[in-house]
């Protein structure tokens, strides 16, 4: 199979699809890889490392596309790719389709195989592909926050672990998946008081047993969001539903009654975001303020330390690319029904519920 690896075009997306090492392995199974130039200079892989590893470097994104019957990106296609997607061609990113109509219509009208990293599952029911971005922007969540929080950024001028005879910043982590436990083992691990919220008690029960002393449980209700936020120095947005919107957890009123200089960071901004007063920022212009409250929404946070996030993707998204490549998208899908999961649409259908109904489309099971 001939494969494609497109220069990533989204602001400040320094990431790329493959590392060197993963074009190697897809060389060795007998595909071609396309490499456009310079695509992973932003995660410190340079053009030479690729055309070693037996990759041949094309100058434009509009050749990569071109050539490549499958093609391996970090990010959702942004409007300048839209006319370069084409009608039978894989795509395998990250899409997120249920947060933008405009992509949805666009991949719809192009005729291709989407097929989505952030729906794709394992034997378990776990989503392999999402999980170790997840793992990174739970971490940064952290990291963004606690920066945000200083004065010079506009925040209230807290340090999150406090000091001897100061109380340590108070964190709110919305949702105990992946991106909330990371985020509160972070934070936990700067001396912040921390608070994760879910819905589901086994996992609370989980958390309880396995978080260090400094982080606490609570069910997510709405009376109990609104009993924290006022005292909460830094909320975690980061709840997950696979391939579906976000549900607004905190509404525009609730932010009024948070102090001047707080701040808030939605990691689910992919999927639409879980607090209503989101909307996507990008890292050159990061964060907006609303009733005096900083809020971080960019949609990429990994794209921050593109060496350690390409690295990981890479590790786990090269099984299933090599299955694709090697079978084919239909035989791979046949054989593996968490991959058949990720096709979220082909040839102009709606192939996962999600995203039909956040736009009210027509769906068409995969099988039919």
């Amino acid at each position: 199979m001939k494969i494609g690896i497109p220069k990533e075009i989204k602001n400040n997306e320094n990431r790329v699809g493959a590392t060197p090492a993963g074009v190697k392995e897809l060389v060795a199974h007998g595909h071609e890889v396309y490499v456009q130039h310079t695509a992973g200079e932003g995660s410190g892989f340079e053009d030479a490392a690729y055309v070693e590893a037996g990759a041949t470097i094309l100058p434009t994104i509009e050749d990569v596309y071109a050539m490549g019957e499958m093609i391996i990106k970090v990010k959702e296609p942004i409007e300048p790719e839209y006319p370069l997607v084409r009608k039978g061609q894989v795509v395998f990113t990250y899409f997120h389709f249920a947060s933008d109509l405009a992509l949805t219509e666009a991949m719809i009208k192009s005729g291709a195989v989407c097929i989505a990293y952030e729906t794709v599952r394992d034997r378990q029911g776990t989503l392999p592909l999402l999980i170790p971005m997840s793992e990174v922007a739970g971490r940064m969540s952290i990291q963004e926050g606690a920066r945000f929080l200083e004065k010079p950024q506009g925040g209230r001028g807290v340090l999150l672990g406090g000091v001897p005879g100061v109380k340590p910043a108070k964190v709110l982590i919305l949702g105990a998946g992946v991106v909330g436990r990371n985020a509160a083992l972070m934070a936990a691990g700067l001396g912040a008081d921390v608070t994760i919220t879910d819905i589901s008690l086994p996992v609370l029960r989980h958390c309880a047993e396995t978080m260090p002393k400094n982080v606490r449980t609570l069910y997510s209700s709405q009376h109990n969001i609104e009993e924290e936020l006022p005292t909460t120095d830094l909320v975690i947005g980061s709840v997950l539903i696979p391939g579906a919107k976000a549900p607004h957890l905190v509404t525009r009123d609730m932010v009024k009654t948070m102090r001047r200089g707080s701040v808030m960071v939605d990691v689910a901004i992919d999927q639409g975001g879980c607090f209503e007063t989101s909307h996507p920022t990008t890292h050159s212009d990061p964060v907006y303020e609303v009733d005096g409250v900083i809020q971080y929404a960019v949609a990429n946070i990994p794209g921050a330390v593109p060496y350690t996030s390409t690295l990981a993707l890479t590790n786990a998204t090269l099984p299933y690319a090599l299955r694709l490549a090697d079978l084919g998208w239909q035989e791979a899908c046949r054989k593996d029904p968490g991959l058949a999961d990720g096709v979220n649409i082909v040839d102009g259908q709606v192939t996962f519920k999600g995203v039909a109904e956040a736009f009210d489309l027509p769906y068409v099971p995969l099988k039919l």
